[in-house]
């Protein structure tokens, strides 16, 4: 495996824009079209096939917001009235009519009994002996929760194209959906390319290294819900090479390989697409990670990544992240979103590519957010990657001076 990403050079005149590529991945990511019911309990991280439509009024009745006493407004004389308490309403039960001049002990979550008006909070009232007497009087409505304030019956709660996180299985739950109408998930087969290579817990031999790619791609795609076949390391011949990317090809809907996607005389993944389908090998004005690959090893899609580990994961995440979670049919905007946070750093050389620097985000002596720059640059550094808690990008022709605002992107944005 070749694992130069010539990131020491300068930027030529055919590097492709960033913007440009992220385009054409898009454009050519096809979403899943089988479709699977599962339980709304186990559809975390999933995506949405079918909007999720309520089958029921939220809430399905007036309700109490606070534990206190429901009562009729129009009763309440004077500045400290006095009520008889004429019924306990508990949640899960439903009280009768109130009857006039009367207060009714009442619980968060539990049914306003019909004739009440508003509630009065525990904390405003004083009990004596079977009566409440009432220190603020509330205005009408106060503490009532609306019937169908939140959902009315018949509404789209999540839309289809929706990653699942935990809100929307409750708000599934909540409308009464107990099975969730999901594509089925992206299966992405993985293999790292090298002789140098070395599993962990194998011995090294003179030039070998432990093969720390295969465990940070699979871990990249099973943060976004992919379920990943890893062909381990092929070695860097042709034949093997071709053999993986047809084996790969055969097994899953997407074929992700790290290193010899360059053009060097150890890199086959080139010439091995290529004879088995088509390829588009890109040098891009990123760093670190310029080259990509994208092709089709007869009709499943292929994308190659750097070999050195931090181009690698940064190609991942701004190039193969969104291509993965559109083909997965998750609709909408697939940038992360970016903060906006005083640099902690100087930065004096204006590059001819944008850089996505590992950094992470601490505060400053006044308690203001800031971006803390990891020291090195170098794309073989897989510890700044874990040192890191997100990326700050360095636009291209850009300096930067300390305590001026930079872009932040947090992993929690790139690994969802």
């Amino acid at each position: 495996m070749s694992s130069c990403d010539c990131d020491h050079h300068a930027a030529g005149p055919k590097l492709k824009p960033i913007e440009e590529a992220l385009e054409f991945l898009l454009q050519r990511a096809k979403p899943i079209s089988d479709i699977e019911s599962v339980p709304t309990g186990e559809a975390l991280g999933r995506v949405l096939a079918a909007p999720v439509v309520s089958q029921v009024t939220v809430p399905p009745w007036n309700n109490s917001a606070m534990d206190g006493y429901a009562v009729r407004v129009a009763d309440l004389d004077g500045e400290r009235p006095r009520l008889p308490v004429s019924q306990r309403i508990p949640a899960g039960a439903c009280g009768s009519e109130l009857e006039p001049g009367t207060a009714a002990r009442i619980f968060t979550g539990a049914p306003v009994p019909p004739g009440a008006d508003a509630v009065v909070i525990q904390e405003v009232c004083e009990v004596d002996g079977e009566d409440v007497i009432i220190t603020e009087c509330p205005k009408p409505g106060a503490n009532i929760r609306l019937a169908g304030e939140d959902i009315e019956q018949g509404a789209e709660v999540v839309a289809a194209g929706t990653r699942l996180a935990p809100q929307h299985l409750g708000l599934a739950a909540s409308v009464g959906v107990a099975e969730l109408q999901v594509y089925r998930r992206l299966k992405v087969a993985v293999f790292s390319s090298g002789d140098e290579l070395v599993m962990p817990g194998g011995e090294l031999g003179p030039g070998q290294i432990y093969n720390s790619n295969q465990f940070t791609l699979g871990g990249l795609l099973q943060a976004l819900g992919c379920e990943v076949v890893q062909l381990g390391i092929v070695e860097d011949t042709f034949d093997a090479t071709c053999e993986a990317l047809s084996r790969g090809a055969e097994m899953a809907d997407l074929v992700v390989a790290s290193g010899g996607v360059s053009v060097g005389e150890e890199d086959h993944v080139k010439p091995a697409v290529e004879k088995l389908g088509s390829l588009d090998l890109w040098k891009i004005a990123i760093r670190p990670g310029k080259p990509l690959a994208f092709g089709h090893i007869g009709e499943t899609p292929f994308i190659g990544t750097p070999g050195n580990p931090v181009s690698l994961f940064v190609t991942f995440c701004v190039f193969a992240r969104p291509y993965i979670l559109r083909s997965q049919g998750v609709a909408g905007d697939l940038q992360p979103k970016e903060v906006s946070a005083a640099a902690a750093f100087d930065w004096k050389k204006a590059e001819k590519r944008r850089e996505y620097a590992r950094a992470r985000l601490v505060s400053g002596a006044a308690g203001e957010l800031q971006v803390e720059l990891y020291p090195s640059r170098s794309s073989g550094v897989l510890s700044s990657v874990a040192w890191a808690d997100g990326l700050v990008v360095i636009p291209e022709g850009r300096t930067f001076s300390r305590g001026e605002p930079v872009r932040f992107i947090p992993y929690t944005e790139l690994m969802s």
